[in-house]
Order: structure tokens, then sequence, then C-alpha cells
């Protein structure tokens, strides 16, 4: 195991879940309807030598009422605090939003050798757009990311929706961004890291995909410790930065009840080198649970995990971005050829 994959243990953090509880008056108030009757007129205060009241409460036993005094879940008539996770479910995508750090929990999509041969979306026609469902004290907006130094790095990629120009739109959503670096990792070695996804379709069927950020702890310099601390971005400073992204992928088999092919990979936020071998990046699914606080694969079978990089070779192809946006704006191209994924697939974002 690899030392990054030590610290991704040893730095676990960042629980994400909500509880819901419900409160019910109705059995309070028949259980307080058996108390004593209040008396008419206050007794005089205890004294510390006067002989102390006794509680208006039955006991079982010194110190033990049998009913309650007190009653924490009355605070929910006027209202759940939360946390609450806003689930966003389109065509070409599924996610939890953090109302916290106004970045998504997890997205997640499902990719086909079908899906990415149909063309019918054109991200030209898409726009940045903040997402109606969240409420608006919570959301992330357009002008958080303006001359903010980060990219509104998508979770889903665009390119992995052109089957529609409806599912390409929803990927335009914020919820489904986070802020990324630029140069040297959105438009790099992570949109080289999602063309290595979809050429996995070139060898299995079915392939499902779930992106998130991370907010993991590094040792300080000065005493050893270690940390949590990222960036915040917007107006007023709301959207957190994460440090690191993750990405679990599903290669499926197709057959029912069949094997499941395995990848976890955690990528810094930051400029990666084009020749950084991928496998440097991969991690026990198990790590990524526990630093991530999310559960993958609780109801996968362990007799159908297969491990990905040991099927195929886990490798990115380079390509330079000026290059890759050119690619994707020539008209006129070519029709693709029934059940093989076009060379524009492995390039856009």
């Amino acid at each position: 195991m690899s030392k990054f994959t030590f610290a991704l243990v040893a730095g676990a953090s960042a629980a994400v879940g909500a509880v819901a509880t419900a409160a019910v008056f109705g059995s309070r108030r028949q259980q307080e309807s058996n108390l004593p009757p209040a008396p008419t007129s206050a007794p005089p205060l205890p004294t510390r030598t006067s002989p102390q009241y006794p509680s208006p409460f039955p006991q079982d036993g010194p110190g033990h009422p049998s009913i309650p005094p007190v009653d924490p879940s009355g605070l929910f008539q006027y209202g759940f605090p939360g946390p609450i996770s806003d689930l966003r479910t389109t065509p070409s995508l599924t996610s939890s939003f953090n109302r916290t750090t106004r970045n998504p929990n997890w997205s997640a999509e499902h990719i086909t050798p079908l899906s990415l041969t149909i063309s019918h979306g054109d991200r030209r026609h898409s726009v940045f757009t903040e997402d109606p469902s969240i409420p608006v004290k919570f959301r992330a907006k357009l002008a958080d990311y303006f001359r903010s130094g980060y990219d509104r790095g998508h979770q889903v990629p665009a390119a992995d929706a052109k089957w529609s120009q409806e599912a390409m739109d929803a990927t335009f959503a914020l919820s489904n961004m986070c802020p990324q670096v630029g140069e040297g990792f959105n438009r790099d070695y992570w949109a080289h890291f999602e063309d290595f996804v979809r050429r996995l379709t070139s060898f299995y069927p079915s392939v499902r995909v779930v992106t998130g950020p991370l907010y993991l702890p590094k040792r300080d310099p000065v005493d050893s410790k270690w940390k949590v601390t990222y960036e915040v971005i917007g107006h007023p400073p709301n959207i957190a930065v994460p440090t690191h992204f993750y990405k679990i992928i599903y290669a499926e088999d197709g057959k029912v009840g069949g094997n499941v092919s395995l990848g976890a990979f955690v990528l810094p936020n930051d400029r990666i080198p084009n020749d950084k071998p991928l496998q440097d990046f991969e991690v026990p699914v198990e790590a990524l649970e526990r630093a991530s606080g999310l559960e993958f694969v609780g109801l996968l079978d362990e007799r159908r995990r297969k491990k990905l990089c040991q099927e195929i070779s886990c490798s990115v192809i380079v390509k330079q971005y000026a290059e890759r946006q050119k690619t994707f704006q020539t008209p006129n191209q070519p029709p693709p050829v029934k059940g093989q994924v076009p060379a524009t697939t492995l390039t856009q974002r």
C-alpha cells in the first residue's frame, strides 16, 4: 500500500449523512396526565437547612424517574435542523448535494457504448446555471466562481451526456460542479482520466461511475499534527475548494448477477504531470469509503468483485487541451460507425 493510501486511511474524515426522526407528542401528553395535580399555591423555596421537597415525577428508584422530565425531540416542532442532502435525479446523472460545502457529496452516471455513440447534444448550446432545486441560501451561484481562479469543474462530464441536449444541459448545473484547478488538472490530467473512463466501454458493455470531492488532512510542518484546511471562494466566501477528487468505477460484464470490476482513484486538486501513471492514484475502496464517509459496495457480494487494473491497463492517453477543444468544435464530422465509440468521445469534456 502506498504512502498516499496510508495517509488517506489515517486522515479519514468528512462523514456525510442525515438522520431523520419523528416526535410523538400525543403519548407524551397522555403520560403527563397521570402526574399529580399542581399545587394551588407555590410552597416556600427550600433552604439549606429545610427539607427538600420530593420530585413530582414517579420514581422507579432513587434518582430514576419512569417518565423523562425532558423532551429533546420537541425541537422538531420548530423544524428539523439537518443535515439534509439534496438528492437530484436527471436523465444523465443522480447526485447528492452538500449544503455546507456547496459541492456535491457525489455524482453518479452510467455510460455504455451506445450512449457514447449517440450525439444529439452540443455543449455550445449549454450554459452554466444555478440549480433552482437547491434553496437560495445554500446554492452555489455563478458570481461565486467569477475571478475565483478556479474552473467550474464538472463531476459528471458533459461529453458523457451527448445522447440528448437535455441530458447534456443537466450536467451544467452548479450542483454538478466543484472548484477545480484549471491548467494542469481540470483541462489536462483530469480530462485525460475522464477519457480513460470512456474508453472502458470498449471492453465493458456497462460502466457506472461515482465522482466527488474530498477534504483530506495533511501533516502540519510546524507541529506535525494532521489538519484539514481548504480554501473557500464566493461572495461571501461559501464554496469549499476540495483538496482532492475521487472516482470509483464499476465496470460491469453485462450479465445478471455477473462480475463487477472495481477501480477507486483519488487525485489531488492540483497540477499533475501528464506522464504521471494513473495507477499511482489507485486506492482500496475501503480507504475511500473511510475517507469520504460514504459506502460504495455495501451490497456488492465480494465473490462478484474484480480488480479493474488487473484486467485492463489503467493508463491515460494525453492530448493537449487546445487540440481537444478544436476537435469538438470541428463541424461536419463523419458519422460514427454503429457500435463503435467515435474518436471525439475520447477527447471531449
